[in-house]
């Protein structure tokens, strides 16, 4: 009778002991889960002095929590199988190598490379399993509620930048790549002026225009109840070909002015942002030469070319209550600019990030709040800017950031259509909501914050032509923070 070889007889061996393995583990899980399979009627029964809303969130977090862990536990059996199926090819093809009189060393290294790759396959799964936990949890310590309220349609392009007035009567702006300025009424939606001056996409001329222009608002009508409050981490997706419908030039309607009172114009390139400084008899400007200038508003005389980044600008700011100005650039760093000392100028260089710097904006105090293409967003103390106090991590470029000073509230435009809202320590708050009805269809491009205002409180702005004000109710319990 023939004779089992050694390497038969030492494959079905372990062949065996994997499977009397497997089904001790299958056998433990089995009274595992008989263990703790609790009625969650028997759980909410119990005697507790903890508020019904509080246990609720409690119950809501830990179910939510046990699914992220039944996934993992799905994905560990799967993984574990594709382990009993590298080990039998291995053994299948140890014997093989042995009839051929390969050497070990060539079995040790095919294996070796078999299991390195196993190896970073697991990491891989863990860390991915593990960060969907702990971001699962963070965003649903708080269930702030997002309501888009209005839209305001009417600009031919994308729209690259909106802004609300810090002065009576509060209006919301937005500036276009169609080469036109709008102003709003926010209650309404109806544009109530047109800037038409520029012959280029909206400074894309390589001017800045100061014009002015008396607005009277519309009687605002009652604000129609949606039933569309959602819970910023609601999402639908919706395609990308949807666009608002404009039927013909809604701004045909509001007056024109086609003249500025005051025309900058020391820039060699695109003026890509503007902003005063505080008093307002001065403005900055970042443009795509490289350089930020300073004006003199009354004479329109340029005071000081700010130089010193290596590419194309992308933003400036000013401090609301201090001669500061903050300057970002695609040279991935940040500058600031200090004009409290009327003799000296001083310049800081903050190299935080690893791509282009989309926006840097001076926030509640001594704080800094930088947003990058690299895909983080960088929370700064002016008093020590060696390292960041706070980093947040997102999956898409991040655009023009706004920052809620009341609240302490940033909000953070994607490309990828998602408008998302931190607090200053990097916990995830919210996401704004977008369907096929509501919400923006392309990239985000800007963000500003309207804290007074009692019906919008934020409003956003994209390339699909349209700017969204919407109601941002965040908790109490988060404020107290």
């Amino acid at each position: 009778m023939p004779t089992e070889s050694g390497s038969c007889s030492s494959a079905r061996q372990a062949k065996q002991k994997r499977k009397s393995h497997s089904l001790s583990i299958r056998r433990t899980n089995s009274s595992e889960q008989e263990r703790t399979g609790l009625p969650r009627e028997m759980l909410e029964g119990q005697d507790s002095k903890l508020p019904s809303s509080v246990r609720s969130t409690l119950l809501e977090l830990f179910g939510q929590i046990e699914r992220e862990f039944e996934n993992l536990y799905i994905e560990n059996l799967e993984l574990r199988r594709e382990i009993d199926t590298l080990n039998e090819r291995l053994a299948g093809e140890g014997q093989a190598i042995d009839g051929a009189e390969l050497s070990k060393g060539q079995l040790k290294t095919k294996a070796s490379h078999s299991t390195s790759q196993l190896s970073q396959k697991l990491k891989t799964t863990y860390k991915a399993s593990t960060s969907k936990i702990v971001s699962s949890f963070k965003t649903t310590t708080s269930r702030a509620v997002c309501q888009l309220v209005k839209e305001y349609i009417g600009h031919r392009d994308g729209i690259w930048d909106v802004s609300v007035a810090r002065t009576q009567p509060v209006v919301l702006g937005t500036a276009s790549a169609d080469h036109t300025a709008l102003l709003w009424s926010i209650e309404t939606g109806k544009c109530l002026v047109k800037y038409a001056g520029h012959v280029g996409s909206a400074s894309g001329d390589q001017t800045a225009h100061i014009w002015r222009y008396v607005v009277q608002l519309p009687t605002p009508q009652p604000v129609a109840d949606t039933s569309q409050q959602i819970s910023g981490e609601d999402e639908i997706e919706c395609s990308d070909k949807d666009e608002p419908d404009i039927d013909g030039d809604v701004s045909s309607d509001c007056p024109t002015v086609r003249m500025p009172l005051t025309s900058l114009k020391s820039h060699q390139g695109v003026v890509i942002a503007a902003d005063w400084l505080v008093g307002g008899k001065q403005a900055v400007t970042a443009s795509w030469d490289r350089t930020a200038n300073l004006y003199d508003v009354e004479t329109s005389e340029l005071v000081h070319s700010l130089t010193g980044h290596d590419q194309e600008l992308t933003h400036c700011c000013t401090h609301p209550t201090q001669r500061l100005v903050v300057t970002s650039s695609r040279d991935t760093t940040f500058r600031l600019w200090d004009f409290r000392d009327p003799s000296i100028h001083s310049v800081n260089v903050f190299q935080g990030h690893t791509d282009t710097v989309t926006s840097a904006v001076f926030t509640v105090g001594d704080n800094v709040v930088s947003g990058s293409d690299d895909r983080t967003v960088k929370v700064w103390d002016l008093k020590n800017m060696r390292s960041p106090i706070a980093t947040i991590r997102t999956d898409s470029a991040i655009n023009r950031i706004n920052v809620c000073v009341g609240q302490k509230i940033i909000a953070l435009p994607h490309d990828n259509r998602q408008v998302r809202l931190f607090d200053m320590s990097g916990v995830r708050l919210a996401r704004l909501p977008r369907s096929s009805r509501q919400g923006h269809r392309r990239m985000v491009c800007c963000s500003a914050w309207s804290e007074d205002h009692p019906i919008c409180n934020l409003f956003t702005c994209g390339f699909d032509r349209q700017a969204i004000g919407w109601n941002i109710n965040i908790p109490a319990l988060l404020q107290e923070k």
